[in-house]
């Protein structure tokens, strides 16, 4: 009796500490999306060319392109991103890929005029190392009313 109920506070303290460990990965990937999306207000590429993996693609309304556009475009202003105004964050983590779905209305400038957008964005990083790099960003432009399911 005193090895089976042992038995079962290892294992509920091992659920606990994986649950935590989960949480504070999405935490994390929270804090890095938030980061990726003031770092591209400020046209950051530096900090951007360290978080995007070398094989990230990047999906918007006009196009799907590499690593290597996305940053030109930052750089450039051909979109600047001035403001993302995140209502909701649901992530999932597996293994060394965690997903992130942000509902955001997105103020940018486009080809010199002031756009606001409502989207919801997924975030694909995968973990190489100690750091997660963005591998996938895809733009979805949705109502207002969108919800994401958690």
């Amino acid at each position: 009796m005193k090895k089976s109920i042992i038995g079962l506070l290892f294992i509920m303290l091992s659920i606990q500490v994986s649950f935590g460990q989960n949480s504070a990965t999405e935490q994390k990937i929270r804090d890095i999306s938030k980061a990726k999306w003031q770092w591209m207000a400020d046209k950051n590429v530096g900090k951007l060319t360290s978080l995007f993996h070398d094989k990230s693609k990047f999906v918007h309304m006009s196009g799907t392109w590499k690593k290597k556009e996305e940053l030109d475009v930052i750089k450039t202003g051909r979109i600047w991103y001035k403001n993302a105004d995140v209502h909701d964050v649901a992530v999932e983590v597996s293994d060394n890929v965690a997903i992130l779905w942000n509902r955001i209305t997105l103020t940018a400038v486009v080809r010199g005029n002031d756009v606001v957008t409502e989207f919801t964005v997924t975030e694909v990083y995968k973990k190489e190392g100690k750091d997660w790099k963005l591998f996938a960003l895809t733009f979805s432009s949705v109502r207002d009313t969108h919800k994401i399911e958690h």
